[in-house]
């Protein structure tokens, strides 16, 4: 691992894993490498005072203020009597801590909320209250918030990566299914003639998406070998038999 890959590691463990978005970046993940290559690191109000001053011990940048004020420990809390059920909550938690379904009450799993607040926004009636975490006012020393703010950041992390492996695998496998109806397509459209270009274009199309997903599997799998990210290797593996078998489907209807 390179030099640059063990500071994004080491600056990425002091972040408090809120995903929140409040630094400007995506998640916690994307800021730490936003500093790894000279973001400012005052932009975390939920790491607070203390997280600033290990992020400046670590990096070596000054220990400027806090650019917003520093933020508690919280947790969402979705009034359910009020609550219509549209899943906009469900789609915007970076943590998938959000129970529900269409025209169904939503619940928050509290033990599982980061409090990044990503959710109060999109709800269209205004159902979201924003509260202290019971866990964080239950702890009676330094130590036990101490214990607790490490929790979160470990099941935090776990979560949010789980989440962004979960939309990676929707949107392949939505891509794959595209892939599939165009080969059909393909297939059912007859022998090539001078009277059917469009079928041809939509064989031409199918062969050419079937090669794009093929090569970026390819890629994927070459950037986790390089990476050492054995979960993204075997992800990457079990996705390849499938898409050289979608490219040879198209260049067979292709060749018809």
């Amino acid at each position: 691992m390179s030099h640059h890959a063990e500071l994004i590691d080491a600056i990425d463990a002091l972040l408090p894993q809120t995903q929140c978005g409040k630094c400007g970046q995506a998640g916690c993940r994307p800021y730490a490498e936003a500093i790894a290559t000279g973001e400012a690191i005052n932009r975390c109000p939920p790491g607070g005072e203390a997280t600033l001053a290990r992020l400046a011990e670590l990096t070596g940048q000054p220990l400027l203020p806090l650019e917003q004020p520093a933020q508690l420990p919280l947790t969402a809390v979705i009034r359910e009597a009020e609550c219509i059920g549209c899943t906009k909550c469900i789609q915007a938690c970076p943590v998938d801590a959000i129970l529900g379904a269409s025209k169904r009450m939503h619940s928050v799993i509290v033990d599982e909320c980061t409090g990044c607040e990503l959710c109060v926004a999109p709800c269209p009636v205004d159902c979201i209250d924003m509260v202290p975490h019971p866990a964080w006012e239950a702890a009676t020393s330094a130590a036990e918030q101490q214990e607790y703010l490490a929790q979160r950041a470990r099941l935090g992390r776990t979560r949010y990566q789980a989440r962004q492996q979960r939309l990676a695998r929707l949107a392949r496998e939505k891509r794959m299914e595209r892939q599939r109806r165009l080969i059909r397509q393909g297939s059912r459209s007859g022998p090539r003639s001078a009277t059917t270009p469009p079928r041809q274009r939509q064989r031409q199309l199918a062969f050419k998406a079937a090669e794009q997903a093929f090569e970026r599997v390819q890629k994927q799998l070459e950037s986790a070998i390089r990476r050492r990210d054995t979960q993204a290797e075997a992800t990457a593996r079990a996705q390849l038999p499938e898409a050289e078998r979608l490219l040879t489907e198209a260049k067979r209807a292709l060749e018809q």
